[in-house]
């Protein structure tokens, strides 16, 4: 998630720029939403950030404030309806527009609620079928008579699970984290405005300086009258330690620690609990390098590449779909033989998953005439799934849940394989245990979970509750999605998706 208030600044492409930093962190949709003080734009598509803007697209979306998203599907299926920025209008004409990172698990619950305000309303019926738009839609409904502020300081201490959210109605940009601060969330400084981010790359790679992190539990708003911080819960910080294994990009900060430091003194420490007679240290490239040279470091085996990544592939563990990702690990690494041919291997990996990965690299490096290939994994093994915002929601789909780290050996078909210690990977974190969350690794969950038939990733596209109708949208000026209707058909009537801004057919 990317958002800026800058007056006077190019905001669109600013948070153009923001979201290709953080396009490691969702290739499923791309959107963004802009304000001008009195009406909002949404543009948004499936697909990469370069492939949703082009030139004509960006210059076309004006303001003075932007909420930009790139999505990693974790509620709700990869269609475009559930693309984000989430838009919805308030009672009043004013528009919500709303950017999430992570998963909320009382999803059923806030589903109901905004069923019962539908009928009280006796108008138009939505059904939301992602946790975001349900947050969007709880919002405006209450905003009309209370403002956006207040209407969040009492919705979130309501929301259960992890979030990170950057909203905006057509004056203020607002960022507020969970309690729990599960979901990195930053703030950082232009010349002539603010931003807030998913990670510190991306304040970087717009030139703004890392202020701070949004405080778990805090809630912050920032418009013409400066920044204002409210506290709508006590912070209990469980940071998820799944950030520093994978989804974060390596030239992050998180809770003053690098990224990129973390990972390699992981390797460091996997070196040490996992040592083994061998040629050559490849990574899996890119998330596998820094722990692969830690690994040499500390093992003094020499470092070397043996395995070409197409860059023009993306990450296949964030994939929508189990094909996807068997297909994208073909497509995206290829050994090099000259290189790998006679060479007792270690292969240093992030993470095994679902072991997808893990097993086509074997089978690949062993064609390519290795003569041993030991693994050795920068995480503890995965065996509990995910709810907070990382889409491995069932026991069934992660490979060490049912196995032992020997079975898992043998079901990727590696000579040896090591894992780091849970305490090893804190300890590289030189974060407190008691502040990270390590739930896909211990089984202990900081956030009580519902009962398994109201968790699910298609939990409220299942749903049918009183059969609620969807909405039906006509046409609407794609230049005024906030619903001040307008006769120009504005910038963006050509182009991908913006044409029917709500709704598609």
């Amino acid at each position: 998630m990317f958002g800026v208030w800058a007056p006077g600044e190019d905001v669109a492409k600013l948070s153009y720029y923001g979201l290709y930093a953080l396009q490691h962190r969702g290739q499923e949709a791309a959107g963004i939403a802009v304000s001008d003080g009195r009406r909002m734009v949404v543009f948004k598509e499936l697909g990469l950030v370069s492939q949703v803007f082009d030139e004509q697209t960006l210059s076309s979306l004006r303001g003075h404030l932007a909420v930009g998203h790139v999505r990693y599907s974790t509620t709700g299926s990869t269609t475009w309806d559930n693309a984000q920025p989430t838009f919805r209008t308030t009672a009043t004409g004013s528009g919500l527009a709303l950017g999430h990172n992570g998963n909320l698990v009382n999803t059923a619950e806030l589903r109901d609620e905004v069923g019962a305000l539908a009928r009280r309303r006796d108008g138009v019926r939505t059904q939301p079928t992602t946790d975001s738009d349900l947050v969007c839609e709880l919002l405006a409904a209450t905003a009309a008579d209370i403002g956006v502020e207040e209407a969040a300081m009492r919705l979130l201490p309501r929301l259960r699970g992890a979030f990170s959210l950057v909203f905006a109605d057509e004056g203020t940009l607002y960022s507020a984290r969970d309690a729990h601060g599960v979901r990195p969330l930053v703030l950082g400084r232009l010349d002539r405005g603010w931003v807030v981010a998913s990670e510190t790359a991306a304040l970087d790679i717009v030139g703004a300086s890392v202020v701070r992190e949004v405080e778990p539990g805090e809630l912050l708003a920032i418009d013409a009258d400066g920044i204002r911080s409210s506290r709508f819960a006590a912070p209990e910080p469980k940071g998820c330690l799944f950030e520093y294994v994978y989804l974060a990009r390596p030239d992050t900060t998180i809770s003053g620690r690098s990224v990129h430091a973390t990972r390699v003194e992981i390797g460091r420490r996997l070196a040490g609990e996992f040592p083994v007679e061998a040629d050559l240290v490849i990574p899996v490239p890119e998330s596998g390098t820094p722990a692969a040279i830690g690994y040499a470091q500390g093992s003094g085996i020499p470092y070397g590449q043996g395995l070409v990544k197409n860059a023009y592939v993306g990450r296949t563990f964030i994939q929508p779909s189990q094909t996807i990702r068997q297909l994208g690990i073909r497509l995206k690494l290829n050994p090099l033989r000259d290189v790998i041919r006679g060479k007792r291997l270690v292969v240093v990996d992030d993470s095994i998953v679902r072991g997808n990965t893990q097993r086509a690299l074997v089978r690949m490096l062993r064609e390519a005439g290795a003569l041993e290939v030991h693994v050795r994994i920068a995480s503890p093994p995965v065996r509990w799934p995910c709810f907070y915002g990382i889409d491995f929601a069932t026991r069934a789909e992660l490979v060490a849940s049912g196995l032992d780290v020997e079975g898992v050996r043998r079901s990727i078909g590696a000579d040896t394989l090591g894992y780091v210690s849970l305490d090893g990977l804190i300890t590289a974190s030189e974060q407190p245990r008691s502040r990270l969350c390590a739930a896909c690794f211990d089984g202990e969950y900081p956030i009580a979970l519902p009962a398994e038939a109201r968790l699910g990733k298609h939990l409220l596209e299942e749903l049918t509750g009183e059969d609620v109708p969807a909405p039906e949208f006509g046409r609407v000026p794609a230049c005024d999605v906030s619903g001040a209707a307008s006769g120009d058909p504005g910038p963006l009537s050509v182009g991908y998706g913006a044409s029917d801004a709500l709704r598609r057919p």
